[in-house]
């Protein structure tokens, strides 16, 4: 069901019909698995980062963009291989253990089922890309959807055991491990079968471990016993790849419409605009929907979890994002140059977006938790219609126009979902706006800050003093800000990652 009477949504902070409120060990346990995979993933991306920018000289273009080509085709056919299984066993929590081995099997045959598609469609993208070549990259590369389906399950179930550490770790070998095999086959001139077997040994390599680390029994599915089941999965599996396809049409309509070269100075702004969003959110959502999930029948620890992550992640995300387009106009010509000049306009623009992006990503993640996936699943469809237009009317006015088309189209997304939500939990606006508030007042500051700093101090002609004087600037504003009017707030942060250091955690 999609619905929920109000008067259940209104269970006030504290109520006994709420259930119990979760522990400081699950408030800690969160705390943890957050910094271990912020700590996992950054360091091991220092290290592929090395070997990639190796990789980068020693093959060529053309081998970058075959392995491109293939991978379009891969990255739809893992979420239909996964069908939501993991986010399905972490947030349908009575499911039996029958239940749980039928969705293993579901798991294995999808797999297989879409490795064999894939063999299937390589031959006809083979020949829409013209390259006759690309037909065995992808079915090598595809080669790894069979082994995605056997680790479902057991990805789900680590999770539900909020065994984030493990995960964490076991991320980063992967990855490093990709980097490893990619630099050496690409030494002995494997050419683009480097950067595909770097990937196929991580994908194997990880799901071996994670089935070694979790393994479930198999059953026969019965499609009767698991209706409700398939049905949550089929609601996230829909919404996974209509929201990644929104995330590609962007670029898509800059690339038909403008042409090759408005295209790459889009891009450059996307990556850059979004950073704070991979870095930061992502690490976040990754995380969250397990402890939400575990929270589910609390909704006075639902309100508290949203009331938390969003401060967390605005505090963050929101002076990296405006600190961004505030400084872009020194930063990228000096660090990429002149001939990305017209980036910066672009840039300005989507850093607008990613602020109210990174904080409106948890909302997905607390209404898959409250079983709303149906809801979800609609409101994304609902985008594919709506931003995709917003790209095409503002390409008319070029990049810049795309790029207001996510700031214009994101909020009529975004409102049905804060709606939903909020109705949902029982939250009422004014108690998740200040959760926002140390954030945008410290944000307001720097502003301020920086743009007296230019127009009173540094006018003229752009230089790297210039960049390092309205960094430092716009840091002390906020820093400043936060320590003046938020410091109880702040130091309760700091309070929760000392305990996540000092180890007080076993997760």
């Amino acid at each position: 069901m999609d619905s929920q009477p109000a008067a259940a949504a209104a269970v006030g902070e504290g109520s006994a019909t709420a259930g119990p409120q979760p522990s400081t060990h699950l408030d800690h346990s969160l705390s943890s698995s957050v910094a271990w995979r912020a700590a996992a993933d950054w360091t091991s991306q220092i290290l592929t980062w090395a070997g990639f920018l190796i990789v980068a000289r020693l093959l060529s273009p053309s081998d970058f963009g075959i392995v491109s080509m293939a991978v379009i085709l891969f990255a739809y056919l893992r979420y239909v291989g996964e069908f939501g299984i993991p986010a399905t066993v972490v947030n349908l929590r009575t499911m039996s253990e029958d239940q749980i081995a039928q969705l293993n099997t579901l798991g294995v045959l999808l797999g297989l089922a879409c490795f064999g598609l894939s063999c299937a469609l390589a031959g006809p993208l083979a020949a829409f890309f013209r390259t006759p070549k690309l037909a065995r990259v992808v079915m090598v590369t595809c080669s790894a959807l069979a082994v995605l389906g056997l680790r479902a399950v057991p990805e789900g179930l680590l999770m539900k055991d909020l065994r984030f550490r493990w995960l964490a770790l076991v991320n980063a070998g992967c990855d490093v491990l990709a980097a490893i095999v990619t630099l050496t086959l690409a030494l002995k001139g494997f050419a683009y079968w480097a950067l595909v077997l770097g990937n196929l040994s991580a994908d194997v390599t990880r799901s071996a471990l994670l089935m070694r680390e979790r393994p479930h029994a198999f059953s026969i599915p019965r499609l009767k016993s698991i209706r409700k089941e398939l049905q949550f999965g089929w609601h996230v599996l829909v919404s996974m790849l209509a929201w990644s396809s929104c995330e590609r049409l962007d670029s898509a309509t800059a690339g038909r419409v403008l042409g090759p070269a408005p295209l790459g100075a889009y891009s450059i702004a996307w990556n850059l605009a979004n950073v704070p969003l991979e870095k930061i959110t992502t690490l976040v959502t990754t995380v969250a929907p397990s402890y939400l999930a575990a929270v589910q029948t609390d909704l006075a620890a639902l309100r508290r979890y949203v009331r938390v992550l969003t401060e967390f992640i605005s505090l963050v995300t929101f002076p990296a994002t405006v600190g961004l387009a505030l400084v872009a106009r020194d930063a990228v010509p000096l660090i990429l140059g002149n001939k990305w000049q017209s980036a910066v306009p672009i840039l300005e623009v989507l850093a607008l977006y990613a602020a109210v992006r990174s904080v409106g990503a948890l909302l997905t993640k607390v209404l898959n938790a409250m079983h709303r996936a149906r809801f979800v699943m609609w409101n994304q469809l609902a985008g594919l219609v709506i931003l995709p237009t917003a790209f095409y009317v503002g390409s008319h006015w070029g990049a810049v126009g795309i790029a207001w088309g996510w700031v214009v189209g994101y909020p009529l997304i975004a409102v049905p979902l804060y709606w939903k939500t909020f109705r949902t939990i029982g939250m009422q606006t004014g108690e998740y706006l200040r959760s926002l508030k140390p954030a945008l007042s410290g944000t307001g500051v720097m502003i301020v800050g920086v743009l007296a700093l230019r127009v009173a101090v540094l006018p003229g002609r752009s230089s790297l003093i210039h960049l390092v004087a309205e960094v430092l600037a716009g840091a002390a504003a906020y820093a400043g800000t936060l320590l003046l009017f938020h410091r109880r707030r702040i130091m309760g942060f700091l309070t929760m990652l000392k305990g996540v250091r000092q180890g007080r955690v076993e997760n």
